[in-house]
């Protein structure tokens, strides 16, 4: 840790993470432990205020910060909503419609309805330059720089505001690449311009294409963005280092961020990997899905073996008309249901949730801010699990006329459905989809979802996470601390992380261990470099290795982690063995005769940071104390399909070994949990809830 960062004064760490619907502030002083949180409906007009409410709720303050963590969904917002920059493309010649071709991928034959993705720049935006590489990198054609200064000439006719470069084969030799982009600094210092190769090093001309396209058309938006943070903590004291999560979880600098945008895509949910990976560590378990209900949406993560599952590709907006993005980010599968999300009568009269949400404004109709539609918290206000008085600890009062009017005039009315029942159907409908999240981690990778423990966060998390274990045979529920905050407390166990990936076709069985040695070598020596130039002293440096890897004749790889051990004994064989483990996981088969070849080689080095530590919660007995029990309250329970008086607990008075049986209510600050009939939890000793579901499908 740096010196200055060592000062009494500077000890305080502060992490925030942005949704759609709240603002959530977690910081932590090193000098004394403690940690204090806030949350704050979010600021869509300028969203560094909610940052500052959120920070004065949990009573922090920035000159007394060393370090400024952010995770933020606006990067992916930008390209999920189309409101990103007028953005051209800048590629070789002959090749202006690779973008827009792409893999002609046609997942469902029979769909009737099925939508070709839709490119971010239109093809009138698209510009040739005169030059080739061949795929080994050498000179094919030279680089015409006459060609590059009249595309430049159009992009000054034509208002350009940010500009992404693909030539082929650069992944090899960046040198044209390069000389374009310098030639369009000069020419538009203002202009946002962006070069393949500085994000990718791999073969796959569509791929990097999009991904260069992505971050370009983010790139303004997301940099003027990350500016005014920065202007905003300079304005308020702050004089630490500003990190920034990105898609793996990783941290790396603010600046970094403002050129490299499209690696922070997934920031704040991948945090909450991070934090549920070290409250995995603490209670040794191997095998956890991350989930996380926010206000938009739902999102699943793994934990496999006791590491985060991550990939070096991801596909923006699903699979059926999404556009591809090659870099390495957590693997999170995201469905667009939350606690805002609205309940409608579609066009053929059914009922449906989502994706579309009320946001933070105007919000549920419950929060008396002008909302006028249903929504799956309005829903869980009428069937009574969220008291109306005990929303954020008292602080907000929801409306409960409101939510019944919303529902009744735009869901029951027209279904003729009584209000009780319409409340009902529509959590029934937002536990199908979000269970299609955790699917989306779990069973299309080749895993069993009923092997492994559901940790569940977020403010609408804990609503559902028991009914979500049930549809999907999953046996126990964690309920971590803090669960409403809990992405902004998984920064606080991030680390700085650089992750490098170069291609490098070699059959297996020919593979010159020297030469292997030698490009992770080079990777590495990168991923030191750009952690050393940061403005945070990382305590260790650790450095892990994997390789993509496919059968002789196969076109596509499957990511395989690899020891350290394999490269020092030169052992191909067991090489061999962790490909074959892993083709049989992924796709259910492998051929342990047949020849296999690497295609990329990756190489991740993460800077270790100082962590929290995970705090223990005094002893109790069985029976929760008397001032744990806060009353009862009327809720409805599809499982015994009536209003059951049903009794609350305050959590932060709940004690280590305190059991309670469902049906109940568990109330904290920004969460409640509800425990499900036959449902049993136990407080364990760092006060997370552990539930022992009932009732779960098989």
């Amino acid at each position: 840790m740096p010196n200055d960062m060592k000062d009494e004064n500077r000890s305080v760490r502060i992490a925030a993470d942005i949704g759609g619907t709240f603002t959530d502030i977690a910081a932590f002083d090193e000098a004394n432990g403690s940690l204090r949180l806030g949350k704050a409906l979010s600021t869509p007009e300028n969203l560094v205020d909610g940052i500052g409410a959120g920070i004065a709720k949990a009573g922090a303050y920035y000159p007394d910060a060393g370090l400024f963590l952010h995770g933020s969904t606006i990067a992916i917002n930008t390209i999920l909503e189309r409101t990103g920059a007028r953005t051209a493309l800048v590629i070789t010649e002959g090749f202006r419609d690779i973008y827009e071709i792409g893999r002609i991928n046609r997942p469902d034959s029979y769909n009737l309805f099925f939508q070709k993705h839709e490119p971010l720049v239109e093809r009138a935006l698209r510009f040739e330059v005169v030059e080739r590489l061949f795929a080994d990198g050498e000179v094919h054609i030279p680089l015409d720089e006459a060609t590059v200064h009249r595309v430049a000439d159009q992009l000054e006719r034509l208002e350009i505001e940010a500009t992404a470069i693909l030539l082929l084969h650069c992944y090899r030799n960046a040198a044209h690449e390069s000389r374009v982009k310098a030639i369009l600094q000069e020419r538009f210092p203002n202009m946002f311009v962006s070069a393949s190769h500085e994000l990718s090093q791999e073969y796959r001309e569509f791929e990097r294409c999009s991904t260069v396209v992505a971050n370009a058309y983010i790139g303004p938006k997301v940099n003027s963005y990350i500016q005014g943070i920065r202007d905003h903590l300079g304005a308020s004291g702050f004089k630490g280092s500003f990190l920034v999560v990105q898609s793996t979880g990783g941290l790396y600098e603010a600046e970094q961020a403002q050129s490299q945008c499209v690696r922070m895509l997934e920031s704040g949910p991948a945090a909450g990997v991070i934090g549920t990976k070290a409250l995995c560590d603490a209670l040794e378990i191997k095998n956890a899905i991350a989930f996380d209900m926010g206000g938009t949406t739902a999102k699943a993560g793994v934990i496999y073996k006791g590491e985060p599952l991550t990939t070096g590709a991801a596909l923006l907006g699903g699979y059926e008309k999404a556009l591809p993005v090659q870099i390495a980010m957590m693997d999170i599968f995201e469905v667009g249901t939350g606690g805002g999300s609205i309940a409608r009568i579609g066009e053929e009269g059914g009922l449906h949730v989502g994706p579309q949400s009320a946001g933070a404004e105007p919000g549920p109709a419950c929060y008396g801010l002008g909302g006028t539609v249903p929504t799956v918290t309005d829903a869980n206000l009428l069937l009574g699990r969220l008291g109306a008085d005990r929303f954020l600890g008292g602080e907000m009062m929801l409306d409960s006329d409101a939510a019944a009017r919303a529902l009744q005039d735009e869901i029951a009315a027209p279904l003729e459905l009584d209000p009780t029942s319409a409340a009902d159907g529509i959590l029934r409908i937002a536990v199908t989809s979000m269970s299609h999240a955790v699917k989306g981690v779990t069973t299309e990778r080749g895993l069993d979802a009923g092997d492994f423990t559901l940790v569940a966060y977020g403010g609408a998390g804990p609503l559902h996470a028991s009914a979500v274990a049930r549809e999907l045979g999953i046996s126990r529920v964690i309920i971590p601390r803090v669960p409403g905050v809990f992405s902004s407390f998984g920064m606080l166990f991030s680390d700085l992380r650089y992750d490098y990936v170069r291609t490098w076709f070699t059959r297996l069985d020919d593979a010159p261990f020297d030469q292997i040695e030698a490009v992770y070598g080079e990777l590495e020596d990168q991923g030191r470099t750009a952690i050393a130039a940061t403005t945070v002293n990382a305590s260790e440096i650790t450095v892990a290795r994997a390789a993509d890897m496919r059968y002789v004749g196969q076109e596509h790889a499957v990511t395989v982690d690899l020891p350290m051990a394999v490269f020092d004994d030169g052992d191909r064989e067991k090489i061999k063995t962790f490909f074959d483990e892993m083709h049989e996981l992924r796709y259910g088969t492998s051929a342990p005769a047949e020849r296999a070849e690497i295609v990329s080689l990756r190489s991740t080095i993460i800077g270790i940071m100082a962590k929290p530590p995970l705090e223990r919660v005094s002893e109790g007995g069985a029976e929760p104390e008397s001032a744990a029990f806060t009353g009862t309250r009327s809720a409805y329970f599809t499982e015994i399909g009536e209003f059951a008086q049903t009794p609350t607990y305050d959590r932060d008075a709940l004690k280590s070994g305190n059991c309670i049986v469902g049906p109940a209510l568990i109330e904290e600050h920004a969460s409640t949990t509800v425990l499900l009939p036959g449902d049993s939890m136990t407080m364990d000793e760092f006060g997370n809830l552990v539930i022992e579901v009932a009732g779960r499908r098989r």
